[in-house]
């Protein structure tokens, strides 16, 4: 907030480009007056306040509080960043491709973001995904009040098929200009901090809308990297975000609807102008050449531009223009709700679990609309519809109900598991009073037959958002379906000083995208030799302690039996026949980069007998760190080698049991240059009769 009336009314003269011999006509004052006024020798009475706000065209009680004005929508426009003077070109956003663009990854790392910025409390943090399908009339008023006509050229001009973010610009422009149909994505927050801190520099409204690579997270929060948030501008078919956020500490005199956009474009150029690629929405600054800072918006503003919040509690609603499913496997606004309620329940089931004095951390809820209609009605997400067992777990650690053993099919037994906590290259664990370990709880309970995935063990800490979700192997024979849950760090809720170096540890193990603990240039970095192994050793421990919860041999027991319920949990059954597998799978892959920067392989498949032969549509895909794929083309057709032919329509016709084919990628399909990736080959049945 401006320190006094002076520094206000200066901002104010620079922001309308207004002299003070103007503003002295205006309001019918000497030159001299409004000169003391600027120079704070003197400040005008409330009638004269009350005048210079109408000669300026705000609020009195902006004039009277000196806060920041609020903008029309006549003041908002698109500045695009003017290129570099050394030619340099930037082909995009590098931190959008750290994840495969799928709504799931982005239902992730938005809600990962949300639970960050919870505010302390005690309450739990709510999350909301608003699908909103736009066509007619409903669309053309939307791009209307976005400025359209402002960043279309500049959209045409970025859409270069060369590129991997031109070829998206490209097909998401076909495809609106096709349909007349354009999806919106609103991801709300409430109850967490929004975006606070000024236009420039350092605070969370710079570090999300402004900069890249930029986290300021720490302690038991989420990411290190500052890339989640690129999550959101990776699942718009145009690079493009907008955000309103309600502020819980107040900036420039304001706390509601600071709203900005930013559009995410690779190097263009338009006639002899060229440009960087980011573009601001908002209102010009007079004080920074080519910059358009945040603005203060009103109600019908925020309804315009479907960025209207439902209260007024603190947090951030973002809209990611033109949403979609980068995996192609979800198109219609139907599967999009129901990908996204499978993307939170998946990864924040714990999150969301309530105890008997306990509150969730989360409450999160997916709706649909088209054209202001509701589609699916807002489904609030239940963690023990999606996770029983698993809810039930953290539940009894919650309401400490747990037991030293398993005596009923709703028991949890809990354990513990030792972290050893390696010392920082910076010695501040090295001292005698830092503790050596810390103890993760473990948690074991039955499974109902009909639950997925089972004899699985999640490992989560801080939030309780599911780190990794792993099968255990070597289980002892016959033992009955179970869920493990490991917690560490603040998951543990235990408020003792190794927890927060936990939780320092497992953070810099984790990876970008957050779905493992393991070593990272993080780790290295931080602490001494070790610190990998010091992980590694905690995972397998964590597994082993599962392994022996289950043997069937308890030296406790002295030769009894023990409960019956536990004699069920670990009975010798005569192990279940093998199923013949039903369907085909890749055997063996062979390749290599070729001078040509394309993969060159040869692949093994391995068939199901059968009578008819088997006619096989291969794909293959570039690998994302979190396992997601990026579909790429194969140059030409495929190369039959041993026990297959080609297909009329390019498809491979095995016979046998093992077959082998080879193929080459076509480079122009590749998202990055092959020696940076990684592939994989899927061979799905082909969409035809005929051999």
């Amino acid at each position: 907030m401006p320190q006094d009336f002076a520094e206000w009314l200066r901002g104010m003269l620079r922001q309308r480009d207004m002299s003070q011999k103007d503003l002295a006509a205006a309001i019918d004052v000497t030159p001299a007056a409004v000169t003391a006024w600027i120079r704070g020798r003197s400040e005008p009475r409330y009638e004269k306040i009350a005048a210079i706000a109408e000669a300026l065209g705000v609020a009195a009680e902006d004039a009277v509080s000196r806060r920041q004005p609020g903008a029309s929508s006549a003041e908002l426009s698109w500045v695009f960043r003017k290129a570099p003077a050394d030619g340099g070109r930037e082909g995009g956003n590098a931190a959008a491709f750290a994840f495969a663009a799928n709504l799931e990854v982005l239902a992730r790392e938005a809600t990962q973001n949300s639970l960050d910025e919870r505010l302390p409390g005690g309450h739990p943090v709510v999350s909301r995904f608003v699908l909103h399908e736009l066509t007619g009339e409903h669309l053309e008023e939307f791009l209307e009040a976005l400025r359209w006509s402002e960043i279309e050229k500049h959209l045409n001009a970025a859409a270069d098929p060369g590129q991997k973010v031109g070829r998206v610009l490209l097909d998401g422009l076909h495809e609106l200009e096709r349909t007349r149909r354009l999806v919106l994505l609103r991801v709300d927050d409430y109850n967490a901090t929004g975006l606070t801190g000024p236009d420039y520099d350092d605070g969370r409204f710079a570090r999300v809308v402004r900069r890249t690579l930029d986290s300021g997270k720490a302690g038991a929060q989420g990411g290190s990297y500052g890339l989640g948030k690129a999550a959101l501008w990776a699942a718009s078919r145009f690079g493009l975000v907008l955000v309103n956020s309600t502020l819980s500490e107040s900036q420039d005199g304001r706390h509601e609807r600071r709203m900005a956009g930013r559009l995410e474009l690779p190097w263009h150029a338009l006639g002899a102008d060229e440009f960087a690629g980011p573009a601001w929405f908002g209102v010009k600054d007079p004080d920074r050449d080519d910059a358009a800072r945040s603005w203060w918006g009103d109600e019908e503003t925020a309804r315009s531009l479907y960025l209207e919040r439902n209260d007024s509690a603190a947090g951030t609603s973002f809209l990611v223009v033109g949403a979609y499913d980068g995996s192609g496997d979800t198109e219609q606004l139907e599967e999009m709700h129901e990908r996204l309620t499978t993307g939170v329940a998946r990864n924040f089931w714990a999150s969301m679990v309530r105890g008997e004095t306990a509150a969730p951390l989360l409450r999160a809820s997916v709706a649909s609309w088209r054209n202001g209609r509701v589609v699916k009605a807002e489904e609030r997400i239940d963690p023990h519809r999606y996770e029983p067992a698993r809810s039930r777990a953290v539940k009894a650690f919650l309401d400490r109900r747990t037991v030293p053993e398993l005596t009923s099919r709703e028991d949890v037994l809990e354990m513990t598991v030792p972290l050893k906590l390696p010392r920082l290259k910076d010695g501040e664990v090295s001292d005698r009073t830092s503790p050596p370990t810390h103890d993760a709880v473990l948690l074991i309970t039955p499974s109902g037959d009909d639950e997925p995935a089972v004899d699985h063990i999640s490992y989560m800490r801080a939030t309780r958002m599911v780190v990794r979700s792993k099968k255990i192997g070597d289980l002892p024979l016959g033992h009955r379906n179970f869920q493990a849950v490991l917690l560490a760090g603040a998951a543990t809720m235990k408020d003792t000083p190794d927890v927060e170096a936990a939780e320092r540890l497992l953070r810099a193990s984790e990876p970008p995208d957050h779905n493992d603990w393991t070593g990272t240039e993080d780790l290295t970095a931080m602490y001494m030799r070790g610190a990998r192994q010091c992980i590694v050793n905690f995972k397998r421990l964590a597994e082993q302690s599962v392994r022996e919860a289950l043997q069937t041999q308890d030296d406790g027991q002295q030769g009894d039996e023990g409960p019956e319920v536990l004699k069920e949990l670990l009975r010798l059954d005569p192990p279940k026949s093998s199923r013949t597998q039903g369907f085909p799978t890749i055997h063996a892959i062979e390749g290599a980069v070729d001078e040509h920067s394309a993969w060159r392989v040869t692949v093994t498949v391995k068939c199901p007998e059968r009578e008819d032969p088997w006619v096989l549509a291969p794909v293959v895909r570039f690998t994302g760190r979190d396992g997601g794929g990026i579909p790429v083309r194969w140059a030409g057709r495929l190369t039959p080698v041993k026990n297959c032919e080609l297909t009329e329509e390019g498809n491979l016709l095995f016979r046998g049991r093992r077959g082998v084919f080879q193929g080459v990628t076509d480079v122009a399909s590749h998202p990055v240059p092959a020696a940076m990736s990684r592939i994989e080959v899927d061979v799905p049945r082909a969409k035809e009769t005929k051999a």
